[in-house]
């Protein structure tokens, strides 16, 4: 793939040279992972998962896992046409020679990005043609999966060979083990498959067959794949250092704070597959922050967890991490907050961080619906949470709904109009300029949650109540609403509670192209009902209520909550009968932890501690530091008063200690390889992140976002090399030249490299060169390369160079011929150009392009290659 980065889209998707990437010699290493994302690198990138893992295999010297993501579909097409086939980012090697390709199942709509992915990597879709070996003899890669989904992925099973149940920490890791042991002493693909199914938390999905009460395992020794869960978070691994994306959803260090919620919402499947509740303890979390800010620059911190609000000891974590951030403008979010789960003292300090939108997940607009779902949250407690927002500076409030919810009347859509009513009033007639927004989602039944068994709402129904709220939003002021496609929440049905029936539909459906199903961009249903239709299916077959005593798809697999539990928490879903959190109030004996009424998933748990296998002990919280209290208030929420620590208001770091000029150095750098597919904003966060992992104090720019003050020179385009740009960066404290040159080369990207640094006047203006010297060599097909020098001969001796071009403000002539101060042949396919810029800056590839045009020859960008050359000789 490295050879066709000039000509893909967004090419650093696929350079693998992030920093923190980890490059490994493939002769020193015994076993090799491609760790495969089903989505975009964007996506794939913000996925703390994946890092995880490759974290956990390259800590081992002789293993090296590396990443691949979905190529986009221009992309894919290019890889057709080529004949290339998918590689892995770090070492360009394609997937078919790893021992293992393992994917991270997020949801559902993936699915037949997995098949995308293996057919571009040309590894057979189905697991039993990947019995026989490749045509050099060679087996075939294994292919896993894993992820929130893997627990009811059964439209997968013929796919994948390999699936973990749970948290993979550790049964990753000795299935590694065993398949590195197995490779060496050459056992087949079946003794592999069935010494791990011996290894708790691993399904082998062959070895179960379908019968008329469900799927049973093949042999006695195949025993029910039980959930794996990490009971210690203190002790589990974590990535210090990792891969910083190039323009990922979300580029910021995220530090996880726990694991697990016991709040017992109905529709939620992450509040029970990543049960039992699980914390990190305040000092261990404080040690990796400041580990995995040195390691990665970062200048984002958030805090991630299901409910990152219910952290027992939040507000003593939060102060301090404010604290030890603030100085070096580090920002601090917390995400997924219950409302009511933050108090005065958190709110007003976040607002002196950012004052950005906020998000709140009432789920239903009615009381009594929301007692159904077991949401937890009053009305009242909403309002109040949304009044004190406004009054601590926000003006943009998200409130999340569902609709289709079990029982659900259009009373209960209107309350989501009253209660966004009640919302935008709680801001009281001085505030004008603020937004409420009603995001909604159509409800989809999951697997392993009290509503497994209710049906989903019919497409039609779907949108007269999409339909029904939008004229009623339309009546409002600053009331806006925003919807889930109802097309997308369909598919999602169908394949949430799937079972293998469906596999070939994804083959069907990904032959007509249905690729990348959870991007609007592109979507399209109508493949997916034909495939469906060709198989004798409808949605409604997987989209309807189930019986109560049916076997499910996924009844062979144990996410750890009991079957009565289920039943009991859906009695009472009907009864709108509400069971508080269990980590506070009385066990709900869902299964996970107390042994009720036989042996809980824990004490399965190969090697687990005895302490760590009751309820009062895993899940007890943490209790802050002596000067807080931890209480409960009348809604069972934790509420943590402080008694002599002053922690109100926003302490703003003193103005001289940001924005003081110290020093202003002179930084020249250079930028080749893989670096060339940055672009300048890429360049400037990465330098950004440099200057915080070097230990440098950079001065802040004033202002509410203030920014460090770095001055970059003239841009250079995509694709361009370089010896010689520059940026000038103004510091707060001294720095020593040959320090701070190591220090900004610590951990920069393949290819960019700091060459020189000078001091300079703090006060000194820099302007770009008048003259920029570059050297083209063409690099394109032999039969082309002919007619090279004599373009670049006829525009030597031209007196003009016309060349239109299309502005912002439509077309406009230009002359190149003033730009051109020197053209020198290099031999039969190179030139140097000396540029001048006194009358004016055109893109020197677009310069090129034009020049080459003019006179006839027909050269493709991908065919130049472009240096600019450093005059001082670096």
């Amino acid at each position: 793939m490295r050879d066709l980065l000039t000509i893909l889209p967004k090419p650093n998707r696929y350079t693998g040279n992030e920093e923190g990437a980890v490059h490994k010699d493939p002769q020193a290493v015994d076993l090799r992972v491609a760790l495969a994302f089903p989505d975009m690198y964007e996506v794939g990138m913000s996925y703390l998962g994946q890092t995880i893992l490759q974290h956990i295999v390259n800590t081992r010297p002789r293993w090296w896992a590396e990443r691949v993501f979905t190529p986009c579909r221009e992309a894919g097409a290019i890889l057709r046409e080529y004949k290339a086939p998918l590689c892995s980012l770090e070492s360009d090697t394609p997937l078919n020679r790893f021992d293992l390709v393992g994917f991270s199942i997020t949801h559902e709509l993936c699915y037949t990005n997995v098949l995308y992915m293996l057919d571009l990597a040309g590894i057979p879709l189905r697991a039993v043609i990947r019995r026989s070996p490749q045509p050099d003899g060679r087996p075939w890669p294994l292919v896993t999966a894993g992820g929130g989904c893997a627990l009811a992925a059964e439209p997968l099973a013929p796919f994948i060979d390999i699936m973990f149940q749970g948290e993979a920490e550790e049964s990753f890791p000795e299935f590694l083990e065993l398949l590195e042991t197995s490779r060496r002493e050459g056992r087949s693909r079946e003794e592999i498959l069935q010494a791990a199914s011996r290894i708790p938390g691993v399904y082998v999905p062959e070895f179960f067959e379908e019968t008329p009460e469900g799927l049973r395992p093949l042999h006695e020794h195949h025993t029910r794949p039980v959930r794996r869960v990490v009971p210690d978070m203190n002790a589990a691994p974590y990535p210090e250092s990792r891969p910083v994306a190039f323009g990922a959803v979300h580029n910021r260090l995220a530090l996880e704070i726990g694991r697990g919620c016991t709040r017992g919402c109905r529709f939620c499947q992450a509040g029970v597959i990543y049960r039992p509740a699980r914390e990190r303890s305040t000092a261990e979390l404080e040690r990796l922050l400041e580990t995995c800010l040195a390691g990665t620059g970062f200048d984002d911190v958030s805090f991630l967890s299901l409910s990152s609000g219910d952290f027992s000891a939040l507000k003593e974590l939060f102060m301090n991490t404010v604290d030890r951030c603030a100085a070096e403008q580090i920002s601090v979010s917390l995400p997924s907050l219950r409302v009511g789960s933050i108090d005065d003292a958190i709110m007003e300090r976040m607002a002196g961080i950012r004052r950005t939108g906020a998000t709140l997940a009432p789920e239903a607009g009615t009381e009594r619906l929301r007692r159904v779902i077991n949401k937890g949250v009053t009305e009242e407690d909403l309002v109040l949470h949304i009044q004190k927002l406004f009054e601590h500076g926000w003006r943009q409030v998200k409130l999340y709904f569902m609709i289709g919810l079990p029982g659900e009347t259009d009373e209960d859509l209107m309350g989501i109009v009253d209660l966004c009513r009640k919302a935008r009033d709680a801001a009281g007639p001085g505030i004008k300029s603020m937004q409420i927004t009603a995001s909604v989602s159509p409800f989809v039944p999951k697997p392993h949650t009290p509503f497994q068994w209710e049906a989903q709402i019919p497409l039609p129904e779907i949108r007269r109540r999409i339909s029904l709220l939008l004229d009623a939003f339309k009546k409002e002021k600053r009331l806006k609403l925003k919807w889930h496609e109802p097309d997308m929440s369909l598919l999602e049905g169908v394949f949430s509670r799937g079972d293998r029936r469906l596999a070939p539909v994804i083959e069907r459906a990904y032959a007509k192209g249905a690729v990348f199903a959870s991007w609007m961009d592109g979507f399209n249903l109508a493949p997916w009902l034909e495939a469906l239709d060709e198989e004798g299916l409808r949605p409604e077959d997987y989209t309807g209520e189930r019986a109560l005593d049916a076997p499910l798809p996924w009844d062979h697999l144990s996410a750890g909550v009991s079957r009565d539990y289920l039943l009991r928490e859906r009695e009472n879903a009907l009864k709108e009968k509400t069971v508080p959190d269990c980590r506070y109030g009385a066990c709900s004996a869902c299964g996970i932890c107390d042994g009720k009424p036989g042996p809980s998933l824990l004490e399965r748990l190969p090697g687990m501690p005895a302490e760590h296998k009751y309820r009062n002990i895993l899940n007890k919280p943490q209790r802050d530091q002596e000067s807080h209290r931890v209480d409960l208030d009348q809604y069972g929420r934790v509420v943590i008063r402080t008694e002599d620590k002053d922690s109100s208001g926003f302490p703003p770091a003193p103005p001289e200690h940001l924005t003081r000029k110290v020093q202003r150095l002179l930084v020249t750098y250079e930028r080749k390889g893989p670096a060339v597919f940055l672009s300048q904003l890429e360049i400037q966060h990465i330098f950004d992140r440099a200057l915080r992992r070097g230990g440098l104090a950079p001065t802040f720019s004033q202002g509410f976002h203030p920014l460090p003050l770095l001055s970059f020179g003239r841009a250079l385009s995509v694709g361009v090399e370089s010896e010689a740009e520059w940026f000038s960066i103004v510091l707060r404290e001294r720095a020593d030249l040959d320090t701070a040159l190591a220090g900004l080369n610590k951990g920069l990207p393949g290819g960019l490299r700091v060459v020189r640094l000078e001091e300079i006047a703090v006060n000194a203006k820099i302007a770009d060169p008048e003259q920029e010297v570059y050297e083209v060599r063409f690099v394109g097909p032999e039969e082309q390369r002919p007619g090279f020098l004599p373009a670049w001969e006829k525009a030597r001796s031209a007196e003009h160079l016309p060349f239109v071009r299309e502005t912002k403000k439509g077309l406009r002539s230009v002359d190149l011929r003033p730009l051109l101060a020197g053209i020198e042949p290099l031999g039969e396919a190179t030139v140097r150009l000396t540029l001048d810029w006194r009358t004016g800056y055109l893109s020197p590839p677009v310069l090129c392009r034009a020049v080459l045009a003019e006179s006839g020859a027909d050269h493709a960008p991908q065919h130049l290659l472009i240096a600019k050359k450093d005059p001082q000789g670096a």
